[in-house]
């Protein structure tokens, strides 16, 4: 194994020469700058590479040497630290016996410092495991992946984000990045989050303003949660925000008898009006109806997104309700990124205006999402996270779903639904 150094004006041009080189093969072991841009002088960047000359599709041995040289590396810091942390609690007196006394200044921090020093190694280990959990690690999609950045690309591959996606933004990273931030992976996953972060559009939740009204209908296939999510939002604008609302229901989804009887239920139960209607004259005769209320909920008819007949008449009720009408469309979060593109697209003639994503305790996937609301570019209203109502249900967070794509989704039994 021979370590090789390539320079240029740039990262790609560095990267393109040990390409040419070395092969596909070979692995990025670091890429740093080592000349600053001047006046008189472009900047100067310093690509190094591993090659095994003798079995280029073998895996690099010297990487494993390095481990276990790291491990070992590990293993001494470890022990300096048991023995100054021993010394640092103990003081003896004037026979020599131990007394009881506080660490000084002095030796907490030379704790420190090889407390930080066994962290790089440690991270160091987890960045060359991470180069070996493909067999072309440093090179996927014709994109060269430094080590640093093979954890986090993993993660966020392994999500289901499209690959276009995470190969655009891994692009960006590389060129934008500052490399003083390269130093170890978290740093390196700190700004992944806050550029995946911006990508997504939320809306935030808004108080209704006097004299307005909010009329929102639920649409979407059937099974992904309309009507448990809509029985969430009746409890939350209606009991659980500060500034109570006066809401009224409305059920167009007469089909199915269960979910009427489920949705007449939970409006007992919290003494909501609820109007359910056939035709659009019934429809227009329940709008007026509940025409005191703040908010009007409108649950609709489960339908496949290929059933063009109950899309018409979804979309003939928006059209002719006479007033206006936000259009969410509920998708369940632990759909396919390629099924959930061919539900938006034959939805979409709806006017959508926001996203609502359901059923975010039955995935670990969710860069699914990620991707779809980034090439639909239409902003996300609430994720419901679990069955119970009204309690499992939030304002969507652009920091949430990040989290929830790069360290899964976790539902914390102590918190308190979002206001």
């Amino acid at each position: 194994m021979k370590l090789l150094s390539f320079t240029g004006e740039t990262p790609s041009i560095a990267l393109k020469k040990a390409q040419t080189q070395c092969g596909e093969n070979a692995l990025v072991v670091s890429t740093k700058e080592i000349r600053k841009k001047s006046f008189n002088q472009s900047a100067l960047y310093e690509v190094v590479v591993a090659v095994d000359e003798k079995e280029i599709e073998k895996k690099p041995k010297k990487s494993k040497k390095e481990d276990k040289d790291i491990l070992l590396n590990l293993s001494k810091a470890a022990k300096q630290i048991s023995q100054i942390e021993e010394i640092a609690t103990k003081r003896y007196d004037q026979n020599d016996k131990p007394a009881p006394a506080n660490p000084t200044t002095e030796d907490m921090r030379e704790i420190k410092e090889i407390k930080d020093e066994i962290y790089k190694l440690s991270d160091k280990v987890k960045l060359i495991q991470e180069m070996f959990w493909e067999e072309k690690a440093p090179q996927r999609s014709n994109l060269t992946i430094p080590s640093e950045f093979s954890e986090i690309y993993k993660k966020a591959k392994l999500s289901g984000m499209d690959i276009n996606d995470l190969n655009s933004i891994m692009e960006l990273t590389l060129e934008h990045m500052p490399y003083n931030m390269r130093k170890n992976s978290k740093t390196v996953k700190r700004y992944f989050q806050v550029l995946l972060r911006k990508m997504i559009p939320i809306r935030v939740e808004e108080e209704i303003q006097k004299g307005k009204k909010r009329v929102m209908m639920f649409v979407g296939p059937t099974g992904v949660g309309k009507t448990t999510t809509l029985a969430k939002l009746a409890a939350r604008y209606s009991y659980i925000k500060p500034k109570r609302e006066k809401v009224g229901i409305i059920t167009m989804d007469t089909y199915r008898i269960g979910a009427v009887e489920q949705l007449f239920q939970y409006a007992k139960m919290m003494r909501l009006p609820i109007e359910d209607v056939i035709d659009i004259k019934d429809f227009e005769r329940s709008i007026r109806s509940l025409s005191y209320c703040d908010t009007i909920l409108i649950d609709t008819i489960g339908s496949s997104q290929y059933d063009e007949k109950k899309l018409l008449k979804i979309e003939e009720f928006v059209k002719k309700a006479g007033v206006d009408i936000d259009v969410n469309l509920v998708l369940s979060s632990g759909t396919k990124l390629e099924d959930l593109r061919e539900i938006y697209k034959n939805f979409e003639y709806l006017n959508i205006d926001t996203l609502i994503f359901t059923k975010f305790d039955e995935t670990k996937n969710f860069g699914n999402v990620f991707s779809l609301v980034k090439e639909v570019n239409k902003p996300l209203s609430y994720f419901s996270i679990g069955q119970e109502v009204p309690d499992d249900i939030m304002c969507a967070s652009s920091e949430f779903l990040v989290d929830c794509i790069l360290d899964g989704f976790v539902k914390d039994k102590d918190a308190k639904p979002s206001r």
